[in-house]
Formats: C-alpha cells, structure tokens, sequence
C-alpha cells in the first residue's frame, strides 16, 4: 500500500458524544464579497446549553431536577436536548403556533407539554403562557424557570460562537446582521466578539408590532412574530448594543428567504431571510466591512406560510428602505434607524407592571 505523501492533508473528523455538539455547530457561506452567512439547524442550541451548563456549575440546578419554561417552538427543543444531555427533567408551555411535529419531538425526548389553546392575538399567547408557568411554579417548587427572555445567562453559551466565528472571519472588521428575538444570540455573540477587541457593528431586525423596539403601534396581519419581536419587553435584549435597526414587514422578509433559497440552495428560516435582505442592502454601503449573517433555523416551519408562495415573493434587488431619524418616523413595510446605542424605548422597559407577565 502506497505511503501517503506528507504534503497530503489529514481531516480530522470530530466524532461527538451528543448531537446537540452536532446540531450547533454552524456552516458558514460566503455569500458575496462581503457577506458571509453563519447557517444553523438551531442555533438556539447555544443559548439552551449555554444556560444549563452555567447554572449546573454555580449550583442553581442539580441533575435530575425539572426545567420550565414557554417558547413557541425552537427554544424549546433546544432545552428539551439540553435536558437530555444533561439528565434533567424538562417542561414546555407551548405556544398555540407550536405544531403536532414539534410536540411530538418534544415528547419523545421526555419533556411534558403544556399547549395553550388559539388565541386571538399573540401577545394574549405569550401572557397566557406565563401566567400558567407562575402557576406552575407555585404548585412545584422544585421546578426551575429558563426565564429565556430574561435570565442573562442566555447570553453565555455564544461565546464558544464567537469563537467561531473568529476563527472563520480572522482579522475582518464586522457586522453582526441578525434578528433580535429574545436579545441573546446578537447581544451575546456581539458582546463576546467586542471584548475580544474586535470592531463590530451590531444591526439588528425587528417585524412591525413589537415592542422592543417601538414599533408596537403597528399591526402585520401576515407577521410571525416570535422569534424576531415579542409583544411584551424582554430583559435579555441590551439596547445599547445596537448601531443600526430596521423594521421590515413579513412581504419584505419571505422575499429574503425565497432570494437565499433560488440564489444560493439555502432552505433557511423566516428571521434568516430578512437578515439576507437586509445585509445586502447594508453590504453594498459599507463594502470594507464583513457582514455576517445569523440563519437561526431551517425553514421547514416556514414551508406552507413563506416558500409555498414563492411566486408572490418581490426581487429583493427591487426594495429599498426609508431612511429615518427618529421613531416617530416609522412607518412600514421597511425603514432604518441609526440607533446608536439609544437606550430602549419606554414601552420596551422591564417596569413592576410587566414584571407581572414575565
């Protein structure tokens, strides 16, 4: 058998121990000359193991202990693997948007789901779960609340994604694109990447109608809006981090997401799409900086409701925002904002009123 040469490469494979190291591991595409795509199966992953692992170090969950919380979908298979890795008990208020195959995954992996019935809104969705893991919780002491939107510990599991990403992108100045949602994966990634001494711009995505930031006073009929915005504030999301924010309505977004799936084979997620928009638009104002996008999750959510549309969807090269400089400027389907580092909007404040539906 012939030696190998010395000059031919090794590959080292990683064999992992769980999946969950398979499934946050992201592949990064370069989509044009200065935007790269960071491609995720979940990338909410990072925030569940992140948290688990932090709070089974400092002592505030033991094995075998119940870990609640309420999502409406990704979150909570990512908490249900955690779980399972972890050997913990794990407990789902379901969004009512939470479909018959994400319920049964959850429930082959051992989490116990509680699924709230329609509702006429989603904000009365998001209420209605916590108010039912509060009840819970006064009925189970040993239960642990995630508190996904609020517990900072959530920022944590993406320093290892900041990692990454520099070992990706070494030297480059940044733009961090991606949609804001609970705060954790753009805030952390960008805080880790910062205090590494790293230039990065941080611009953020938010739909019409929530109230992170300011736009609640508009309604997006088609808009789905978990996982991008939140119809009540949410402690996670650090304001000050953001140089740049744009609202977009959900026409602008599935054209993002049809554009990246025709253009580049990418079947990407809602949020993913009207990233891919966005740093387009931003790419070619700022072509020395490198501007990395956040695909959070595949689109098979989104099959039905986004790319069973495809031919309603607008060329992305044909849309264009409108620039504005303060709030009360906001209109839809798409404007931008310089935020820099504004401090949140008054209804996007933690208060002891919105305490009560945290």
């Amino acid at each position: 058998m012939p030696q190998l040469s010395p000059a031919t490469p090794q590959l080292t494979v990683p064999v992992h121990d769980h999946i969950t190291d398979a499934m946050k591991a992201p592949a990064f595409l370069r989509l044009s000359g200065n935007v790269v795509l960071a491609r995720f199966e979940t990338m909410k992953v990072y925030a569940a193991l992140g948290a688990v692992r932090a709070l089974l170090e400092r002592g505030r969950v033991v094995p075998g202990q119940t870990l609640v919380d309420s999502s409406s979908g990704i979150y909570a298979l990512a908490l249900a693997m955690a779980c399972h890795r972890y050997g913990l008990r794990c407990h789902i208020v379901a969004s009512t948007t939470v479909d018959a195959t994400m319920r049964a995954q959850l429930e082959v992996l051992g989490a116990t789901v509680d699924q709230m019935p329609p509702s006429r809104s989603l904000r009365l969705d998001q209420e209605r779960r916590v108010r039912h893991v509060r009840q819970l919780l006064a009925r189970r002491t040993d239960f642990h609340w995630m508190r996904q939107y609020h517990d900072g510990v959530h920022h944590t599991g993406y320093r290892e994604l900041a990692d990454l990403a520099a070992a990706a992108l070494p030297g480059e100045d940044l733009t961090v694109v991606g949609a804001v949602g609970t705060g954790a994966s753009t805030g952390g990634l960008t805080r880790a990447l910062r205090a590494d001494g790293r230039t990065v711009r941080l611009v953020g995505i938010q739909p019409f109608g929530s109230v992170t930031f300011g736009s609640e006073g508009f309604s997006d009929p088609e808009a789905i809006i978990a996982g991008i915005g939140s119809s009540i504030p949410f402690g996670n999301v650090r304001h000050e981090l953001y140089d740049t924010m744009h609202w977009l309505d959900f026409r602008h977004a599935m054209a993002g997401s049809v554009a990246l799936l025709r253009q580049h084979a990418v079947f990407a997620g809602l949020s993913t799409g009207a990233a891919h928009l966005v740093a387009g638009w931003e790419a070619a104002r700022d072509p020395r900086r490198t501007h990395l996008v956040l695909g959070a999750d595949t689109g098979h959510r989104y099959a039905e409701r986004v790319f069973a549309r495809h031919a309603e969807a607008s060329d992305p090269g044909a849309l264009r925002p409108e620039r504005i400089d303060e709030l009360d400027e906001l209109r839809p389907p798409w404007a931008v904002l310089e935020w820099a580092g504004r401090p949140a909007p008054p209804a996007a404040v933690v208060t002891p009123e919105s305490e009560a539906v945290r």
